[in-house]
Formats: structure tokens, sequence, C-alpha cells
């Protein structure tokens, strides 16, 4: 007989993945990302609304740990699946974009939230750590939903994951200057350290992945080893999202992107089969966890009602940053007005690199506590608004006749 909390375990995730689905399904017939309607129903089966996990038969079972740490694998391989899309050269063609795009939405976000927590009366350390929580980015969903739309390895796609990893090097690397120097009083010498690990790291990591992982997955394919290529792709994805924390300092998400870039080179079969088997895996399980569970970690009864009009302040700068920088980014890169737009939408989510970031100011007191429920509220609402925004960003212009004629439209 299976344990009492592993059976409860089976019950919960039987209805997060069957709620999941079919609110999903629901989102979809209304014209909606699928994501919309899971993150939605996430929300409903959270302690804001129903709390499932607070009733009887899971209480006390500490499920949602384990549910925590399968959404965690889900964001992994969904970020590897992204990784898996996009060829290198392509990344390339859009370098100048990902770079300006990248640097300008950490730039944005900080510039004008820290000013206004300021004004709020946040100390300058407080009102520093909002608005480095304000500059993360999280493309996991808007990746979703650009597959969804058969847009990610279009020019803006590719841009957004190239920004997404200059985005995530650099909020990394000022988060981990600001406790440096906070909280361990560390001098220019422990800066530099920090940097010098973050760029080292991604240099061996896009090497490894590059060179390392094509060459055994193409060997492994060659091996009579049940579903070989595929479990050295989740190896890999696991490996090097572990390495990224432990090893670069930075997020996993990041690791398991450049892990899905180098096996993207493998031959063809071999990458068609990790591709099938991922798309099972990720979109049947762990992936509507991984969604479900950010409705599941949100309480919104923490939010006071005083607390709402900054909260809101905070909202609007955080989807205005991220359209002005990373979309101006875009722009000064060589993209158009439409396509900088693209870019700037898809960069709004704030996701689990925001959380990480208020998590880590709120565990070395460097916010007050009344301030972290208004950063999961931005992350919260800017994760849902995302998948309809880039779907808004990426639908077709009307043209009036005379210039569908131009173009051959018509």
């Amino acid at each position: 007989m299976a344990h009492n909390a592993t059976i409860q375990l089976f019950l919960v995730l039987g209805i997060i993945v069957l709620a999941a689905k079919t609110a999903g399904y629901a989102s979809s017939r209304l014209g909606q990302p699928a994501v919309l309607g899971e993150l939605l129903i996430g929300i409903l089966l959270g302690p804001s609304v129903l709390n499932i996990l607070g009733w009887q038969p899971f209480a006390d079972l500490h499920l949602g740990e384990t549910i925590q740490q399968l959404a965690e694998i889900g964001v992994l391989l969904l970020m590897f699946s992204a990784g898996l899309e996009v060829r290198l050269d392509d990344l390339r063609r859009v370098g100048r974009v990902a770079v300006y795009s990248g640097g300008l939405g950490v730039v944005a976000p900080v510039l004008m939230a820290t000013p206004a927590a300021l004004l709020a009366g946040y100390n300058l350390e407080a009102a520093l750590f909002i608005g480095m929580a304000m500059a993360a980015t999280s493309v996991s969903i808007s990746a979703q939903t650009m597959l969804e739309l058969g847009v990610l390895r279009a020019k803006e796609g590719l841009a957004l994951l190239g920004a997404a990893v200059i985005d995530d090097i650099l909020a990394i690397i000022l988060l981990s200057v600001l406790v440096a120097i906070s909280v361990t009083g560390g001098g220019l010498a422990e800066v530099i350290g920090v940097i010098v690990r973050l760029v080292v790291f991604v240099a061996v990591a896009t090497a490894a992945g590059w060179f390392v992982l094509p060459w055994l997955e193409n060997r492994v394919a060659q091996l009579s080893i049940s579903s070989g290529t595929l479990a050295l792709a989740i190896s890999a994805a696991l490996l090097f999202g572990w390495a990224a924390e432990t090893l670069g300092g930075m997020a996993a998400i990041t690791g398991a992107f450049i892990a899905g870039l180098g096996l993207g080179r493998t031959h063809g079969d071999a990458r068609h089969t990790i591709e099938i088997g991922l798309h099972g895996l990720n979109y049947a399980l762990l992936v509507p966890i991984f969604f479900v569970s950010i409705g599941l970690r949100t309480d919104l009864h923490q939010l006071a009602l005083s607390d709402m009009p900054f909260a809101l302040l905070l909202l609007a700068l955080a989807v205005a940053s991220k359209i002005i920088g990373s979309g101006g980014g875009a722009r000064l890169g060589g993209f158009d007005g439409r396509s900088g737009l693209r870019v700037g939408v898809g960069m709004v989510s704030r996701g689990e690199v925001g959380l990480i970031i208020g998590s880590v100011g709120l565990q070395y007191g460097l916010i007050p506590a009344d301030v972290f429920p208004q950063i999961v509220l931005v992350i919260l609402v800017t994760t849902l608004i995302t998948p309809p925004m880039v779907r808004w960003a990426f639908r077709q212009p009307k043209l009036n006749p005379a210039v569908a004629v131009a173009y051959g439209e018509e």
C-alpha cells in the first residue's frame, strides 16, 4: 500500500492536470492562448479562492512542496524545448537586437521603479530591490504562446529569447552585486568575482552545449538503449540547469535553454525523437503543473487595501518599462516599430525570476514584508496579461484595399 501522502499526491495532481487542460481548452475556444486558462484555473484552485491544498485530504502533507518541485522541472524542460527550437546562427542574426533589448529591458525598469519606490517612502536599499524585481523577465510563458502561434522562430521570437538571456545575466549580476554590498559588505574584488563567474559559466556552458552535447546525442542514438536520446536530453536540461544556479549563480532556466540550443544541432532523427518525447511529457503533465502552480503559490488576501495604489503603480511601470526599454532596444538594434513592440510585449511577464529576486530580498531583509505581496501581484498580473498581449501584438493588420493590392494580398 502506498503512503497516504503519495495517494493524496495522485489525487491532487489528477485534479490539477485535468483542470488545467479543461481550462486551457476553454481558453482556446475563446480565442486566447491555452496558458491563460491554465494560469486562471491556478488562481481559482489556490489560496486566493478555493485553496485546495488546505482541504482536509491534503492538509499537513506538504504536497505544495512536491508540486512546486515538479513545476520547476516543468519550466526547466519548457525552456529547454524553446532552446531546441532555435538555431544559434538565427540568434546571431538578431544578436545586436537581443543585446540592446535585453540591456535596456533591465535598465528601464530599474530607472522607472526605483524613484517611484523612493517617493512612496521606501529607503534606497528597498527601492533598488523593488526596481530589480521589476527588471527580471521570464519568457517561458511568452515562448509558449509564440509556440502556439507558430512564430517562435520568427525574428521577433528569436530576438525575445536572446534578449531574455541578456536580461537574465544582467539582472543576476545586479542582484548579486546588491546582495554582496548590502549583506556581506563585499568590496570591488567580490563584485568583479561575481561578474567573472557569470561570464565564464556562460562561455563554458555554451561551448559544452555546442560541441559536446550533439556529439554525445548522436552517439547515443546509434546504441540500443530504450529512449536513450530522450533520456540524455532530459539529463542535459537538468544538469545544465543545476550548473547554471550552482556554478554560474544564475537562473536554472538559462542553463536549460543553453542545453536546448546545443542539442538543436543533433541529426534530424535524434532531434525529432527528442521533440516528440518532450512534447508529450511537457504538455501532458509538467507544463500544466507549472502554470497552475503560480496560482497555488499566490494568496491575494495578503495584499492590504492600503497597498493597492503603490501595487497598481508598480504594475503600470512594470508593463510600460519593458515595452519602452526592451521594445525601444529592439528598435535601436534595427527592428521596425511593430517588431519592436512585439519584443517589448513578449518581455512583460516576470514569472519565476521576479519571484526569486523578491524572495532573496525578503530573505535578507532588504525589502519590508509588506512589499513582497505587491511584487507577487505584479508578477501574477504581468504573467496573466502577457499571453493575450502577445497574441494581440502578432495579429495581422487589416489592410485597406489599395495597400493590400500593393502588397499582393488581394
